[in-house]
């Protein structure tokens, strides 16, 4: 969750809601909670690799874990486009060309670092964390010492009214759908019952705090519209703060910080397609796992090929809010399974798992009309797709 997202994500928030981004924030952070404590209940009755296209498969029936699956590959796809954009864009102030090809490059030499083994993808990713942490300290830091922070920024919390709001809130979600990493992982993960049900709530409480600080901080040095405009907003909002000598270090805290969530998603995006190909709800061949890296070598190729694709043809605002509309679904679904689950798996009440799926479909219909449009078409390809093969088998 410490990654790209909150480097990136609240220019188009702003863009929404304008100061309202931070109600948007509080509750992206409320139905993320809810969605968290589903997929942990969930993973610890089922720890397997494939996240809620498993849990979808075993509480409500294939087609429900398809759509999970769909969802989650497709919309996290895009996130990596979105993520391989956001350290392009800080990582390279030049020419879109130049970034496009600095783009491309790190999702091949990424792709390459987790075809050797979970293991270091999991020692790299603790470093770029530990970095972006650094980072976004700085910002804070920077903007509060720069001496043009003002209180006045934080005028037109009713910009956007209600539909503002929680539109920036869905776009917002994009910066939270990590913390059910750990679940697509869950044949690679040490005593999966004990440990994913403790990490996932607590990572998303660390992660909640540092968006709001850094959030606020943000609006108080550039203001909404600054924020809206700007390709990297955190860098645009210490340079109005008065402490442009800082941004270099932020643009490095962003570059390395997106790295570090493309990282993990190419892990979490390979294991739900190794579940969907053991299904044959994929490929066959995608099901494979390397011989001695243990990984699922097959999707991760694939993967990196249509990624790099879609980040030499997309725009990052546009597979933001596509990759949100994949996610929030996915995460309905996982809300739904949770609340199927008998009494003896339960961990959290079932009320958590109402919100997260009412709050989950409200955030997907406010998305822009246009991540609208695509997610539906998206999603009426996947399932047209499905019902053909399963008839030709038949």
């Amino acid at each position: 969750m410490i990654g790209a997202g909150v480097f990136a994500a609240f220019g188009p928030a702003a863009g929404a809601a304008g100061t309202g981004l931070l109600v948007g924030l509080v509750l992206a952070a409320v139905i993320a909670y809810c969605n968290a404590v589903a997929s942990a209940q969930l993973a610890a009755a089922y720890p397997t690799s494939g996240g809620t296209y498993v849990y979808g498969r075993e509480r409500l029936g294939h087609w429900w874990g398809f759509a999970a699956g769909w969802g989650f590959v497709v919309g996290k796809t895009a996130s990596c486009a979105a993520m391989a954009l956001t350290f392009a864009s800080y990582a390279v102030p030049g020419p879109w060309w130049a970034q496009r090809i600095v783009a491309v490059a790190g999702v091949l030499a990424l792709a390459t670092l987790n075809y050797r083994g979970v293991t270091k993808t999991v020692a790299l990713t603790q470093i770029l964390v530990g970095t972006s942490l650094t980072a976004l300290a700085i910002v804070v830091i920077g903007i509060a010492a720069g001496g043009n922070a003002t209180t006045a920024h934080l005028d037109g919390w009713t910009r956007g009214g209600v539909y503002g709001v929680l539109q920036a809130a869905g776009l917002l979600f994009f910066a939270f759908a990590g913390y059910a990493r750990i679940a697509t992982l869950g044949e690679e993960v040490r005593d999966p019952r004990r440990v994913i049900p403790r990490a996932i709530p607590s990572a998303l409480f660390i992660a909640v705090i540092v968006y709001l600080v850094v959030g606020f901080a943000a609006l108080l040095g550039a203001g909404p519209d600054a924020l809206a405009t700007a390709s990297a907003p955190l860098t645009a909002a210490v340079e109005a703060a008065g402490s442009p000598a800082l941004a270099p270090v932020v643009r490095i805290g962003g570059a390395l910080a997106a790295l570090g969530a493309l990282l993990a998603l190419i892990a979490g995006i390979g294991r739900t397609g190794l579940a969907m190909a053991r299904h044959r709800d994929l490929p066959g061949w995608l099901a494979a796992v390397h011989p001695r890296h243990k990984v699922p070598h097959h999707a991760e190729i694939a993967l990196a090929v249509v990624v790099s694709v879609l980040v030499a043809t997309a725009d990052l605002r546009g597979v933001i809010g596509f990759s949100s509309f994949g996610v929030l679904v996915y995460y309905a679904v996982a809300n739904a399974s949770a609340l199927t689950q008998p009494a003896s798996d339960r961990r959290w009440p079932r009320g958590l798992n109402v919100l997260g799926l009412v709050g989950c479909l409200a955030l997907v219909v406010t998305l822009p009309w246009q991540s609208v449009l695509a997610g539906i078409a998206m999603f009426a390809l996947g399932l047209a797709g499905r019902w053909l093969i399963l008839r030709r088998r038949a």
